[in-house]
């Protein structure tokens, strides 16, 4: 066992919480136990996790001693990180995770997850973001592509998604073609007029800087100097992901985003995004980012359901009686 005495502040009182609650959050998740003395925390338990803490103190001291804030929310969500994964510091989650300006919105990640997302697409050539609705991964994809063309890191965006019907075939439905893909874009319409002026992003998709199509207009393109998202990816073929994939030209970037839990290709179709989680995780230049219930930034409420979905999938995928089910769920590491 080993002790360390952290000297404490008064900017460290904050971080104790309402009752000690976070200092009791951290005894619990690494271990510890403390003891308040007159001008210090003192720290016992095994050395790993003692410097672990003690390293979490001076991070915030320091941070506070730099003009830093923090909310209790904000606190909570930080060491809920900071115990989840011992190679991130404090310091390094603070950076990280400040806020961006993307056009006339401010974004922040929130959670690890969407900070290694985030990471991802400023030092990869190719991201593929994995996981339930509501984790932030086409908004958080949008919002970088429009960050990189504002500050010209890029000419244009391309955003597609494979139109699958979930119903009514195209050819059925009313209107003109751009009419009848229009419901399938349309979460990416949504996610740039929450970042840029209407009137801004209607210029753009005019002048062609902002293109918004269907995966089958990119068959035979070479898409150079852009920032290009295949959203829904979970429903593209294995043809389908390898013709995105190569369309990626000189000085272009991709960010490739699905949730393997809500495939609609028809039955014995294998889906282009399982294909490549089993073929690219070791191409250099290409990053996982995985994604779970905990990053649901909607309603509590569809973080619970996509728990329930989950354990039904899990009992369904490995049935008791040693029946064999295909495992559709990606590994939990993240490839980088």
């Amino acid at each position: 066992m080993t002790t360390v005495a952290v000297n404490l502040t008064h900017g460290l009182q904050p971080l104790f919480g309402t009752h000690d609650e976070n200092i009791r959050f951290l005894e619990a998740e690494l271990g510890v136990t403390t003891h308040v003395l007159e001008d210090a925390l003192e720290v016992t338990g095994e050395k790993t996790s003692v410097l672990r803490v003690r390293d979490i103190l001076n991070d915030y001291e320091t941070l506070v001693r730099e003009g830093n804030k923090f909310s209790q929310v904000d606190i909570k969500s930080y060491l809920r990180v900071l115990s989840e994964d011992p190679e991130v510091s404090l310091l390094k989650l603070v950076a990280a995770s400040r806020q961006r300006s993307v056009g006339q919105k401010v974004l922040a990640p929130r959670g690890l997850n969407q900070m290694r997302y985030i990471e991802a697409m400023d030092r990869c050539d190719m991201v593929f973001g994995i996981g339930p609705a509501g984790t932030g991964k086409t908004y958080l994809a949008v919002a970088q592509a429009v960050s990189q063309l504002l500050s010209k890191q890029v000419r244009r965006i391309v955003l597609t998604r494979p139109a699958v019907e979930a119903g009514e075939r195209l050819g059925f439905l009313p209107g003109t073609i751009q009419q009848k893909v229009d419901p399938y874009l349309r979460p990416l319409y949504d996610a740039l007029h929450d970042m840029l002026e209407p009137d801004r992003v209607e210029r753009l998709i005019e002048k062609n800087v902002i293109e918004i199509a269907p995966l089958a207009f990119m068959r035979g393109r070479s898409l150079n100097e852009s920032f290009i998202i295949l959203d829904e990816a979970q429903n593209t073929t294995v043809e389908q992901m390898k013709m995105f994939i190569t369309r990626l030209g000189f000085g272009s970037r991709a960010v490739i985003t699905g949730d393997v839990t809500q495939i609609d290709l028809a039955v014995g179709r294998r889906s282009g995004l399982l294909d490549a989680v089993d073929v690219l995780p070791r191409v250099e230049g290409i990053s996982f980012q995985y994604f779970n219930d905990r990053d649901v930034v909607r309603h509590d409420l569809v973080q619970r359901v996509v728990r329930a979905y989950e354990r039904y999938n899990q009992k369904s995928l490995f049935p008791a009686k040693g029946g064999v089910g295909h495992n559709s769920q990606p590994p939990t590491s993240t490839s980088e």
